[in-house]
């Protein structure tokens, strides 16, 4: 039978497993494939939040999503065209979100009576018909993944670990994917057998979609016409590290990073600590007030500091925070966002911590807080942070969330000579000459002077009492105190400076859609599905939040109607009220998920009507 190869724009696949299944592994290399074939993709690996939960369970299933394409695309999207499913707890929980008429590649050796009440399932959906409106392929996963792997010497659990390259390797077949990349990979991973086991398990995969006629056609998706360079398949937290390393190599200075270990921010200091080679020195705390102090100590030690967490970390971090700002030293604070409150949603994404960022010190204590839109911008905001932070001589507050950081998407690599220093200016011996004013402040920036440990004559009083304008002495004066407050609060203003104006995409007038963060890649779509519908709608997404742009109030009054759409309560639509003193929509979702494409385009038709 001579089976015909169909060119498509776009795929939505989704593994989905046990967690222990290797569904994160799997993904992995299939975006990795894609990359290499030259699709524009976008990411979305979605753990459980249990550690390990029972195995077959609906608390444990694991799940990555792969949107790729031919053409320019900006989420991951909304319903998966493709389930790959290796038990039942791992089909109950995705089925749901697939596309109506999608395919469904299931494990049948999991489908048996324990498998079925761990679970929840009252009946067997392979055999209730339940699944009459899909394509559903069938596959003995673990029986043939053992007979691919006969002869090794590997146990039956051995074995069944395999299955998972089993099934990649179908995938690989259906969508017209190279093993090459793969193949490289596992020999570079395993060691011996299971190297051996791993590579036959993916080629019998491949075979076995081949030679069975398991599918009626397979697809091929043409890459797509990027912006010429080079490209890498890059994560949120990769980029963020290496916008660290690149901008303390912009400064010539040494970063320092302190930080604890928290989900989903763990990965930067991860990824931060292969790059001892670039004077790069990772510092991980016995906890999160250890961490944002040592970050504290090697700022004031001239260093490029940095320190990483997540919100319930970020809260830990507080009063340090106000340390940090009333010594008015230099760092950038990152904060992962996760579910909350408390202990919340580790590995699930939200955009709850607006007020933390702009609130959450004791005292008068502004910060100015700037946040990521992609993965890849990830990079660039933490350049844009350490900027900011070195210029103006005090800590920068810099949002991602769990979406952006687990995330990946293609990176175009920038050309490190035509990026810009970071001028960094420190105090000399030649200030110290009638006596050193550590508070004597630049006119234009307001920056106070940063004084190198140990520098001679440079001595100066430190620490969290309040300081006496100019001389940095311990003040209790009233009038002092107020001035000071009022000049950190104006130096934060003067960022202003360095801020751009925001752009409006789309149409004036109609519909004024405002995002932050990770939400721009689902905002923008929506915004272009609306408006080829006829629509009227523009697109407003804000990297900076404290200050906001100053052309802001005047772009959001020039819409009829403004709809903040954010990952949790309303928080930013609550500033720009009180701000503005708009009149605004909020359109708030707080489930741990992203925003849908739909759910967006859908709001936006209802304030049309």
């Amino acid at each position: 039978m001579q089976r015909s190869v169909q060119t498509i724009d776009d795929v939505i696949i989704r593994f989905a497993g046990d967690s222990g299944d290797g569904m994160q592994l799997t993904g992995t290399q299939f975006t990795n494939t894609s990359a290499i074939h030259g699709n524009d993709l976008a990411t979305f690996p979605d753990f459980p939040a249990e550690i390990r939960a029972p195995a077959g369970t609906l608390a444990g299933v694991s799940g990555f999503q792969l949107h790729f394409s031919s053409n320019v695309i900006h989420t991951p999207g909304d319903a998966p065209g493709v389930l790959v499913a290796m038990n039942p707890a791992a089909l109950k929980a995705n089925l749901k979100d697939l596309k109506a008429g999608g395919m469904i590649i299931v494990n049948t050796d999991k489908f048996t009576e324990r498998d079925l009440e761990k679970a929840e399932c009252e009946s067997n959906p392979l055999e209730d018909g339940s699944l009459e409106g899909y394509q559903l392929v069938p596959v003995q996963l673990g029986k043939l993944t053992k007979e691919s792997v006969k002869g090794l010497g590997l146990n039956t659990k051995e074995s069944d670990r395999c299955k998972n390259f089993f099934a990649l390797g179908m995938t690989y077949w259906l969508f017209n994917r190279d093993t090459q990349v793969t193949e490289s990979w596992i020999k570079g991973k395993f060691k011996a057998p299971y190297d051996k086991a791993n590579l036959q398990a993916l080629a019998a995969g491949f075979n076995y979609a081949d030679t069975i006629e398991l599918f009626h056609s397979s697809y091929e998706v043409p890459p797509a016409k990027l912006k010429p360079g080079v490209y890498r398949n890059i994560t949120g937290n990769a980029a963020l590290s290496l916008g660290f390393v690149t901008a303390a190599s912009l400064a010539g200075q040494p970063l320092f990073q302190g930080a604890y270990p928290i989900t989903p921010a763990s990965d930067v200091l991860h990824h931060l600590s292969k790059y001892k080679d670039f004077g790069v020195i990772t510092f991980q705390a016995e906890d999160e007030i250890a961490a944002i102090s040592a970050a504290i100590g090697a700022a004031f030690g001239g260093a490029i500091a940095i320190t990483t967490s997540s919100g319930p970390g970020i809260a830990l971090k507080g009063e340090a925070l106000g340390l940090a700002m009333i010594t008015e030293l230099p760092m950038v604070v990152v904060d992962v966002q996760r579910g909350g409150p408390s202990t919340g949603l580790p590995t699930k994404t939200e955009q709850s911590d607006i007020f933390i960022a702009l609130y959450g010190r004791h005292g008068e204590s502004p910060m100015p807080v700037l946040a990521a839109s992609t993965p890849s911008d990830c990079f660039w905001t933490a350049i844009e942070a350490v900027k900011i932070a070195t210029k103006y001589k005090m800590p920068v507050m810099l949002l991602t969330d769990g979406y952006l950081a687990n995330g990946a998407e293609p990176w175009r690599l920038p050309d490190i000579e035509e990026l810009p220093k970071i001028e960094v200016e420190y105090a000399t011996e030649a200030d110290a000459e009638g006596g050193f004013l550590p508070y004597e402040r630049d006119p234009v920036t307001l920056a106070r002077k940063w004084a190198k440990v140990g520098t001679k004559g440079l001595e100066h009083r430190i620490g969290g009492l309040e300081k006496q304008e100019g001389t940095g002495n311990v003040s209790y004066d009233p009038s002092n105190h107020e001035y000071m407050c009022k000049m950190r609060a104006e130096k934060v203003r003067r960022v202003l400076a360095d801020v751009p104006d925001v752009e409006v995409y789309g149409d004036t007038g109609g519909i004024g859609m405002v995002s932050w963060g990770g939400t721009y890649g689902a905002v923008r779509s929506a915004v272009d599905s609306a408006r080829a519908a006829g629509l009227k709608v523009g697109h407003v997404h804000l990297r900076w939040i404290n200050p906001f742009p100053a052309n802001l109030e005047e772009v959001l009054r020039t819409f009829d109607q403004v709809l903040v759409a954010e990952l949790n309560l309303g928080q930013l639509a609550t500033v720009l009220r009180g701000t503005y003193l708009l009149d605004l929509h909020s359109y708030a979702k707080i489930q741990g998920q992203p925003f849908k494409v739909s759910e967006l385009l859908a709001r936006i038709q209802t304030l049309s009507s």
